[in-house]
């Protein structure tokens, strides 16, 4: 069952992103004294007295956009409205009904969506009488709160999710597909391209997509959620605490994530922080594609260069799929999404134990695993854990890494485990306590 949606709009610098902090309980959104940091629609899930519902989070609505990207911004709120089943409109009782307010309030009116009033910054009993100002709008009671403080939030939450159905824990999750990389690599163009809508604002500046995005897509008879995330960028330069932000949450979708989509830019080539980014992938045990963007900037000789660079400079992710494409035509973008589903079931793989020590025992007969001593034996194997699919190897201790490669391309020879790692962990013979030497 698709969960309700809940829009939380208004004017720039009003708190809306201190609001969904304070309703999903942690700090996640960002939040800073300057107006327009949230830019694009943020989705995050939330939950209220066994009411779950999702939370979206929207760029400030102006009057007059002096941008070309703070009228893309504008137009992204206006769509998280109509596309709710209830907004939350926000207001600030400290600045009275201001002309924003009013042509927010016509806006919202027009859309035909239910609509609570929202005063925040309602901190004392005196600015909760503020709030009777805000009647003007013809939008109903004005709820006061304080959403840095927590006042009024429980009746904030009472009244948004009324009617709302208590959550399935038992209904199946999509999986999340996370498409990351370096800023400005055509992640927000792939992402749109996928979704077939401009869901996330698509700008020529690098970092435009500060926050995670995210859709569910319906592929045939599968639905995927997929994640837009803001470009990664050396810690060096992340010297604001947007783009920090920005940085950590891309980290958290890749953790999120059942696959990360791994942009390149095939004009520039393989970076330092492509390769850091690839690095997180496999330290989370992610499963993973390779894509080398804008190859339609490319030809034939230059393409078959980068092609031949990208699988040289990524052997951590030896395993993954290798595609080229280009977001901006369309080409090869079906390619990638019939990766998906191949790649998801190899996550899931579990190798019978008879089966698997036969196939180690078999590997070990035809090479030994190296010892500079006594000669060492995997002498029992079991697979733990899937997604990612984990092998635990008993009798041996500290083998070497060439071995382990050599054991994983003959289970991928005979499994597959198509775009996913595979983890090996080694519990060696160990001595029984107070056993007495000779």
């Amino acid at each position: 069952m698709t969960k309700p949606v809940v829009a939380i709009v208004g004017r720039p610098n009003v708190g809306k992103s201190t609001l969904v902090n304070r309703i999903i309980g942690r700090r996640e959104a960002i939040v800073e004294e300057r107006p327009g940091v949230t830019r694009d629609r943020v989705l995050y899930q939330g939950e209220w007295c066994g009411r779950g519902f999702l939370l979206v989070d929207t760029g400030g609505l102006e009057l007059d956009p002096d941008s070309l990207l703070a009228g893309k911004v504008a137009d992204a709120a206006k769509a998280a409205a109509a596309e709710a089943d209830v907004v939350a409109f926000v207001v600030d009782v400290t600045d009275g009904v201001t002309p924003e307010d009013t042509a927010v309030a016509d806006v919202v009116r027009k859309l035909g969506r239910p609509v609570v009033l929202v005063a925040n910054k309602a901190d004392t009993a005196k600015r909760e009488q503020n709030a009777n100002e805000f009647f003007s709008l013809g939008l109903g009671e004005p709820l006061p709160i304080s959403a840095l403080h927590g006042r009024g939030i429980g009746d904030l939450l009472d009244t948004l999710t009324e009617g709302f159905a208590e959550v399935d824990d038992e209904a199946e999750r999509e999986p999340a597909i996370a498409i990351v990389g370096r800023p400005n690599v055509g992640k927000s163009t792939l992402f749109n391209r996928i979704v077939g809508t401009e869901r996330s604002i698509v700008h020529d500046e690098p970092g435009t997509t500060r926050d995670a995005v995210d859709t569910v897509v319906q592929i045939d008879d599968r639905s995927y959620r997929f994640v837009d995330t803001a470009g990664l960028r050396r810690s060096a330069r992340v010297d604001e605490a947007t783009e920090f932000f920005g940085s950590l949450r891309t980290m958290r979708a890749i953790e999120r994530s059942d696959v990360a989509v791994l942009v390149i830019d095939a004009t520039e080539g393989v970076s330092r922080q492509d390769l850091r980014i690839a690095d997180e992938i496999a330290e989370l045990g992610r499963s993973a594609i390779v894509v080398l963007n804008k190859t339609d900037a490319l030809d034939t000789e230059e393409l078959m260069e980068r092609r031949a660079a990208l699988k040289r400079r990524f052997p951590h992710l030896r395993w993954a799929p290798f595609l080229d494409l280009s977001a901006r035509t369309g080409r090869n973008v079906k390619k990638l999404l019939a990766e998906l589903d191949p790649i998801l079931e190899a996550r899931q793989i579990r190798i019978p134990t008879p089966l698997l020590n036969v196939i180690v025992d078999d590997l070990q007969a035809r090479t030994p695993i190296p010892s500079s001593g006594r000669g060492q034996r995997v002498k029992y194997a079991v697979q733990a854990e899937v997604a990612p699919p984990t092998i635990v190897l008993f009798g041996a201790n500290d083998i070497p890494e060439q071995w382990l490669r050599y054991l994983e391309r003959g289970l991928r020879e005979r499994f597959g485990f198509e775009g996913t790692p595979i983890r090996f962990v080694s519990r060696g013979k160990e001595r029984r306590a107070g056993r007495r030497a000779g």
